[in-house]
């Protein structure tokens, strides 16, 4: 490996610049997750435990999906165009992030469960386990989500 083959992990610009995104990323999946679940809290149903978090994940991608194709439109792409580029995501930093809240929601309450003390929780962990692939992604490629 050769001095320019490298990879550079302290770029505080970069990381700044992944941490931005991957708090959209968090905002957007958190919606639909939480909403999720929580319905599911409230609501009588016979789902197991992991269905009901299946169901929050794929909730969560989709309005995490929604609110980036949101941001596009207001930077002035047409709707196609930001739907596509919102689909094209990362999707590995989505899934990472709503697999580690929902998993940190199960290991610490027991359930697909909202406790009031467990919310941050979730999010810390939910932020911080993507936020190093979105900075290689950044870094190595040059693409960001915003």
């Amino acid at each position: 490996m050769q001095i320019a083959d490298k990879f550079d992990w302290f770029c505080r610009t970069t990381w700044s610049k992944s941490a931005y995104n991957t708090l959209w990323c968090l905002i957007g999946c958190s919606i639909g997750d939480f909403g999720t679940i929580y319905y599911f809290q409230i609501t009588p149903h016979s789902l197991s435990v992991f269905l009901v978090m299946l169901i929050a994940i794929i909730n969560g991608i989709i309005t995490s999906i929604i609110l980036e194709t949101i941001i596009l439109l207001k930077q002035k792409f047409k709707l196609i165009e930001a739907f596509k580029i919102a689909c094209g995501m990362s999707l590995i930093s989505m899934v990472s992030m709503e697999l580690a809240m929902n998993l940190t929601d199960y290991l610490i309450v027991g359930s697909a469960k909202l406790v009031w003390w467990v919310v941050p929780i979730m999010l810390l962990v939910g932020f911080l386990t993507p936020w190093p692939y979105n900075y290689w992604r950044l870094k190595k490629f040059n693409k960001a989500c915003h």
